[in-house]
């Protein structure tokens, strides 16, 4: 083990659980730990590194940022960060952004807006409504909205004003006059990489236009070109009134986003939200790189491409291995539940596909998850199914 590792653990609080390896550096889909080893990296520090590692412009942009100005504050305008409000008003359906630092800040601003603009018309209308399966961060408002008891734990009293309802729930027993906003992530992340079908985007959308409650999407995983789209909302063709970014926008830079129409956006007035880092220069000039790449001809193109070869390639695996209950997702999103009758659970995958050079992810105990770079390249998806069908064969065998 690298001494550098029995260090980390001297001085850090024990809440993660990091692989026994220090990474050193990157180049495309490829990360090199201390001790020279190289690993296809097919968790993109989970989906954030959009363009892989040290990418060239990407680079270069945040060198250029860093020689003029780090930090500004909220106090004044600096140009990367209206450039980059510029570029996600012109591709989404939003008219204003604000900027913090995480996809917990974006989506708590989410849910604080929503409070807000519906607290000036009725003081009554307060309540979130959230799914099962759901994450939303770890900030109390993002933990409450979270529906999984498991993240609950030890944190209580939590904030009021939260409920939960199952995805597929008709949408007329869950909103009514004291819904205020409905959160929902298109793609399920770290619930288990759980697509929303597109018909019930569209029956949330109707019925809060019904009662006049407001549908907040969070993009944090899933938007960006991650699932083929610019944003995954845009599957589905509805209109949200706010949507949550971060991850993959900042191409490694802390970074996130609240992007609203700007009817709602009014409510956020002076005074009522802010945050010190939110439009980093620095971390806007990386996103614009991020942003650029991502519209270029054929990029999209090529993440739904992969994704397909992804989610064929482990259908194929199971039909040989007969290891897997579920293949899911959208573009370079992609999950797998293990069957139950299995003796090994899905960190027994990452952990063998770590030790034949492949960098994997879980999402919950028994879901496999893969979220790699979106300049993927078909030769890289191939090398990741090889190491994860060796490994699951590996490990039938052993059991």
């Amino acid at each position: 083990m690298d001494p550098l590792v029995a260090r980390g653990q001297a001085v850090m609080t024990p809440n993660y659980r990091p692989a026994p390896i220090v990474l050193d550096h990157g180049q495309g889909v490829w990360v090199w730990d201390t001790e020279g080893r190289r690993y296809l990296d097919m968790v993109s520090g989970i989906a954030v590194s959009a363009l892989g590692h040290n990418h060239p412009d990407l680079v270069a942009s945040v060198s250029r940022q860093a020689g003029r100005l780090l930090h500004t504050s909220n106090l004044y305008w600096n140009q990367a960060s209206i450039e980059l409000a510029e570029a996600l008003v012109e591709t989404s359906f939003g008219d204003k952004v604000f900027f913090c630092s995480s996809g917990a800040e974006a989506n708590e601003a989410c849910i604080k807006l929503a409070r807000r603009f519906q607290w000036q018309r009725d003081p009554r209308r307060n309540q979130i409504l959230s799914f099962r399966n759901s994450f939303h961060g770890r900030t109390m408002g993002a933990l409450t909205a979270t529906a999984q008891p498991k993240y609950h734990e030890g944190f209580g009293p939590l904030p009021e004003g939260f409920v939960y309802g199952e995805v597929g729930q008709d949408p007329s027993e869950l909103i009514g006059s004291a819904t205020a906003a409905v959160i929902v992530e298109p793609v399920q992340g770290e619930g288990g990489v759980r697509p929303v079908p597109v018909s019930y985007l569209q029956a949330l959308r109707a019925r809060c236009d019904e009662v006049g409650a407001l549908v907040i999407v969070d993009e944090v995983q899933a938007g960006v070109g991650r699932t083929g789209d610019m944003y995954a909302y845009m599957a589905s063709e509805i209109r949200p009134d706010l949507m949550a970014l971060a991850k993959g926008v900042g191409g490694g830079l802390p970074l996130g986003a609240l992007v609203a129409r700007s009817e709602v956006a009014e409510a956020l007035q002076p005074g009522t939200h802010g945050t010190t880092y939110g439009g980093s220069p620095i971390a806007c000039a990386g996103a614009l790189v991020v942003m650029e790449a991502v519209r270029s001809p054929g990029f999209l193109e090529n993440v739904k491409a992969r994704g397909e070869e992804l989610l064929a390639g482990l259908r194929a695996i199971d039909a040989r291995r007969h290891c897997f209950s579920e293949v899911r997702g959208r573009g370079l999103m992609v999950g797998a539940d293990l069957r139950p009758r299995l003796g090994f659970d899905a960190k027994a995958i990452v952990d063998g596909a770590r030790g034949q050079g492949v960098l994997v992810h879980v999402a919950g105990p028994r879901t496999l998850r893969m979220v790699p770079p979106l300049v993927i390249e078909s030769d890289h998806v191939e090398q990741a199914l090889g190491a994860v069908d060796a490994c699951i064969g590996a490990l039938l065998q052993a059991g």
